[in-house]
């Protein structure tokens, strides 16, 4: 969509909010036990609630409200009634909320019980540094370039891997819109930025290998050599001093 106005920016700030309200709830509610399918009941649940509609179901013909991707699963995972979160799980959470005409979109990605393998921990903590350097570099005047490279840098930095095949996206009216984002890149390369352009930052990175494939059900991406992988998603506006998060 480009640009947003002051009026589109208020309608992207309570998209937002309600993306917001829909993770922190899901977050809170994941333990060892829950089923992904009940996680994306409460997604849509909560989204409704709010007079929104949720972005993903029925998006390309996906089945669910919410993405929830389990372990080497690196994004898209079909949510089901069969299948439990167990302790110690890496459980990503991907959300969409589209009212008043504009989408808001973020994820965030937690580890069920809290306690995990201390290499996948810090692939978590990892995963919101890198977006939290994206988002920092996503300044007017900077490039693509520099977003990427802020993410690739530190994610590389703790020797792990940025997925190359998936990118983030602009967002408005229409959930993925130009320009693709990558989470990888050189400094000063690629469009250069402009102030209240709307973008999703998510990057997706890998303990293992940044090659990943899609399965049969032609949605879950899981990562190549099995490693696991991890996901964070803010909404956010290019603007100056700073970024303004509508996700957060």
């Amino acid at each position: 969509m480009g640009i947003v106005t002051k009026a589109e920016l208020k309608m992207m700030r309570e998209s937002g909010r309600i993306v917001r309200k829909a993770l922190e709830e899901m977050k809170a509610f994941i333990e060892p036990g829950v089923t992904t399918g009940e996680i994306d009941a409460l997604g849509r649940k909560i989204i409704e609630a709010e007079g929104a509609t949720p972005s993903f179901l029925g998006y390309n013909g996906y089945p669910a409200s919410v993405c929830v991707s389990l372990n080497n699963e690196v994004v898209h995972g079909i949510p089901s009634a069969r299948r439990q979160v167990r302790s110690g799980d890496i459980v990503s959470i991907d959300v969409g909320a589209y009212k008043n005409g504009f989408h808001g979109d973020a994820a965030d990605t937690v580890i069920a019980g809290g306690v995990s393998d201390p290499r996948a921990m810090m692939l978590v903590k990892t995963v919101y540094d890198a977006r939290d350097a994206g988002i920092a570099a996503a300044v007017p005047g900077n490039t693509l370039g520099d977003v990427g490279a802020a993410i690739q840098d530190k994610v590389e930095s703790q020797g792990f891997s940025v997925v190359r095949a998936l990118v983030g996206h602009g967002i408005g009216r229409k959930l993925h819109e130009p320009p693709q984002v990558p989470n990888f890149g050189r400094h000063g390369r690629g469009m250069k930025l402009t102030q209240g352009l709307a973008i999703a930052i998510e990057p997706m990175i890998n303990i293992g290998d940044y090659r990943v494939y899609t399965l049969n059900d032609k949605w879950t991406v899981v990562t190549a050599d099995n490693s696991l992988s991890a996901h964070a998603e803010h909404t956010l506006i290019v603007q100056a001093p700073e970024p303004l998060i509508l996700t957060a």
